[in-house]
């Protein structure tokens, strides 16, 4: 079981980011105490950065601020020594050696450069316009014209049968009868029952009158 617990452990550990070094984001440079002057006489640095003297002579030297934002001062150094500062303030560091005051440099800091943040991409929903949500919303109506009114009346060109003519003879097979037959039935049909009505009340008021005459007499 502690074995267990050891390997996981150690895969933990492996899966773990790596720390960013130090030394990716900020610089180390050196100068040189060197035939009694300071090697670069100025040095451009950014904030953040170490710089290191190194002492070669054989005489000893040290590092003091004159004017700077932020003062410091080194102990003196012997031959093969060094010593370091990190700058957190940007300025001008005007320095000197107090053993040897002709022995004068300076360090200009500037200001980190602050890091561009990387675009995300964007999650949010496309903004759909008023018009286009309308139109996906609900489908446009298309108004469909009704079809023309088909009048059922039968016109009389169309309704009447045609009248066959009594002095053509009938023609193929077609007996005579079959022709005359219709020519029956239209003349009988063109009677109107209203004239039998009249002529019979006619008929009777004549018989009437004709009894009353026949009694006076």
């Amino acid at each position: 079981m502690t074995r267990f617990f050891c390997l996981l452990a150690a895969a933990a550990v492996l899966l773990l980011p790596e720390p960013v070094a130090s030394a990716a984001s900020t610089a180390t440079r050196t100068v040189m105490m060197q035939d009694y002057a300071f090697t670069p006489g100025s040095l451009t640095v950014q904030v953040g950065d170490t710089v290191t003297w190194m002492q070669h002579d054989t005489a000893p030297h040290d590092v003091v601020t004159t004017s700077a934002p932020v003062a410091f001062r080194s102990p003196q150094l012997s031959q093969g020594e060094s010593w370091s500062y990190t700058f957190r303030s940007s300025g001008t560091y005007a320095y000197y050696c107090s053993v040897h005051p002709d022995m004068r440099a300076q360090v200009i800091v500037q200001p980190a450069p602050t890091p561009t943040p990387t675009p995300q991409p964007s999650t949010r929903a496309p903004v759909v316009p008023p018009a286009a949500k309308q139109s996906t919303a609900a489908p446009s109506r298309t108004s469909v014209a009704a079809p023309p009114s088909v009048s059922t009346t039968p016109t009389t060109s169309s309704a009447a049968a045609p009248v066959p003519d009594e002095s053509e003879p009938p023609s193929g097979n077609q007996p005579a009868q079959a022709v005359a037959q219709p020519t029956a039935q239209t003349s009988s049909t063109s009677l109107d029952p209203m004239l039998l009505v009249a002529g019979l009340v006619t008929a009777v008021a004549i018989g009437c009158l004709l009894a009353l005459t026949s009694r006076q007499a």
